[in-house]
């Protein structure tokens, strides 16, 4: 990116309104009027409300996308029934939603019997066996199903625009989807092998088609990012930009970078079901193709430390062992096995109404929330504890990569 074109992009960016910026991702939508309309920079993005309302289950709720999901179909008149295990933030939407059922997808759906719902947005499932649990008591008492999947089930990401058609990952031998026991083994082969992981979500994603034929959803979105995100995949760049001094950046400042807001999933997810939208998709951003100069420019505009970006290539960063993803956040080297990875086609979903919001209100938005964390949580993220470089081995590979510059 040359310096005009860097400037040009943070002046657009710093564009967006203080009032957009300063939304509370959960008190956003609070008293909304007739029209809600998304945030970002004129034209505005509008949907009317819907005709009817829908008596929607969503399960979870309250862990990241879900509480959007639940802000966004309240305000929008319809009726939100939450099931989950009463684990994270309990009592969060206490008073504002009909119903709590409490439950383990894994194991007991009892709470579930005898009801009936126009929409379930089934946002946690990993495990063909929680689809089917579910259906014990839900099948034939649904209008839409809707999957929230991944786009970790396209087993090649080497192939450049991925899409809908394209072929899923299989479950890989000798691991059985229906055991009963399967969060305790094979669970945590799941959540640690990205293959895997993939797998168990394809092949969930085929008992929701045989559980709910003709009318279900599958939503396959990439790397979601925003508020209320504790893996710190994205955060770990509001929170390391906004410390200012030397970052240290992947690669080429052109490379290809895909993610999405979650306020944007979970909202579309909404229209989703008031339009009873059909098929799979791949629920990519942005609208356009975004370079991960532009977005980390992007993150830089909505701060006043100063960050001044140094690009190192990936072969430096590979002697240094420094991990694409995990080290360098929502980066993966755009060759070879991965060239495909942040290049997928997100045009069908697209077409389908979901819109995006500027990276600058997903970075100022997630840069907040991170500020209201608990110290420790603060602390941990500069640290690279879950994901992020962490800023001591940040500078290690500086001081190593200006002295080979040097030599």
């Amino acid at each position: 990116m040359s310096e005009s074109t860097r400037r040009q992009f943070i002046k657009r960016a710093a564009t967006v309104s203080a009032a957009t910026l300063a939304a509370s991702p959960l008190s956003r939508l609070a008293g909304a009027a007739p029209l809600v309309t998304a945030p970002g920079p004129a034209p505005a993005i509008v949907s009317r409300r819907p005709s009817a309302a829908l008596n929607i289950l969503i399960l979870g709720g309250t862990g990241f996308t879900g509480p959007e999901q639940v802000e966004y179909a309240i305000a929008r008149g319809h009726r939100v029934t939450l099931f989950n295990r009463g684990h994270t933030r309990p009592g969060l939407f206490k008073g504002k939603v009909a119903e709590e059922l409490i439950g383990d997808l894994n194991s007991d759906t009892s709470a579930l019997n005898g009801k009936t719902f126009d929409v379930v947005i089934d946002n946690p499932t990993t495990l063909p066996l929680w689809v089917k649990n579910v259906a014990t008591y839900l099948k034939g008492h649904v209008g839409h199903y809707i999957f929230i999947s991944t786009t970790s089930v396209y087993p090649d990401e080497s192939v450049i625009g991925i899409d809908e058609h394209s072929p899923t990952a299989p479950m890989p031998a000798g691991l059985d989807p229906y055991r009963a026991d399967v969060r305790n083994d094979q669970q945590k082969d799941a959540s640690t092998n990205p293959d895997h992981y993939g797998a168990f979500k394809a092949r969930a994603e085929l008992e929701v088609q045989t559980q709910y034929p003709d009318h279900w959803t599958v939503i396959r979105p990439c790397l979601i990012v925003g508020p209320l995100d504790r893996t710190d995949r994205f955060t770990w760049w509001p929170a390391r930009i906004d410390k200012g001094g030397e970052v240290l950046a992947p690669d080429k400042p052109d490379d290809p970078c895909q993610f999405i807001d979650s306020r944007d999933l979970a909202e579309w997810t909404v229209r989703v079901a008031e339009q009873k939208t059909l098929g799979t998709y791949n629920a990519l951003g942005p609208d356009k193709p975004l370079t991960i100069a532009e977005m980390l420019y992007g993150v830089r505009a909505v701060t006043t430390a100063g960050a001044q970006f140094t690009w190192v290539p990936w072969e430096f960063l590979q002697q240094q062992r420094v991990r694409p993803w995990r080290d360098m956040t929502v980066w993966q080297p755009p060759y070879g096995a991965t060239a495909g990875y942040q290049r997928r086609s997100g045009a069908k979903a697209a077409a389908a109404g979901l819109t995006f919001r500027p990276v600058a209100v997903t970075a100022k938005d997630t840069l907040d929330w991170h500020k209201t964390r608990p110290a420790k949580e603060q602390e941990d993220a500069l640290n690279g504890v879950i994901n992020g470089i962490g800023i001591a081995r940040e500078k290690e590979v500086l001081t190593a990569w200006h002295a080979q510059k040097g030599a």
